[in-house]
């Protein structure tokens, strides 16, 4: 169990990827670490999602709404899945404002510690913020070539793509590809910090 004590966020919202949700669930799991599923709650204590390819409904009951610094500072990754996720998640009532998930998204950014995961269509979700992946190599689904370039990043054509402290991934049908980057990743970040100074 690698990942054992280690905590992996992942974002959620309607019109989520099954596969690609459910292989989180169990994935990281299986390499110890707990999984915590996050959304905007808008004040509810839950609330039940639907998945775009089956309709399966998912239930969540973790916002990263009004998260303290030390709390986010606790993830070890925080994963923004493919889908329309991050389309939902960007809505903001006043557009001079931030949505709530990507101000989340950007203070994840500020924290070279937490390990950014992007898969896809994710990163609509930094588009209102696009100096968090200014000069960053990446990998995004082919629709968003144009986006990615426009935000400053560099595109890179690979399935999964490592910059630093952000892992990108092609598609949802990747998702295997990246999670396994994700966790050898934490695995040797967990080796490294065992290294006596």
């Amino acid at each position: 169990m690698p990942l054992e004590g280690q905590k992996i966020a992942v974002l959620v919202e309607s019109d989520f990827y099954e596969p690609e949700i459910f292989y989180y669930q169990r994935r990281f799991a299986e390499e110890g670490a707990e999984v915590h599923f996050l959304t905007r709650l808008w004040g509810q204590p839950s609330l039940t999602f639907q998945g775009h390819e089956y309709r399966a409904p998912f239930s969540v009951d973790k916002s990263f709404e009004e998260m303290s610094d030390e709390t986010l500072r606790s993830y070890a990754a925080v994963i923004v899945p493919s889908g329309m996720v991050s389309d939902r998640l960007r809505y903001t009532s006043d557009v001079r404002e931030l949505s709530p998930a990507t101000a989340f998204m950007v203070r994840a950014f500020a924290e070279p510690q937490v390990l950014k995961g992007i898969i896809c269509h994710g990163l609509w979700l930094m588009a209102s913020a696009p100096e968090t992946v200014r000069g960053r190599q990446l990998v995004v689904h082919n629709n968003l070539h144009g986006d990615a370039v426009n935000m400053g990043a560099q595109y890179v054509d690979q399935d999964v793509v490592i910059d630093g402290d952000l892992i990108t991934g092609r598609t949802g049908g990747h998702h295997h590809l990246f999670a396994r980057q994700i966790i050898e990743t934490l695995i040797a970040r967990n080796k490294t910090a065992e290294v006596p100074a």
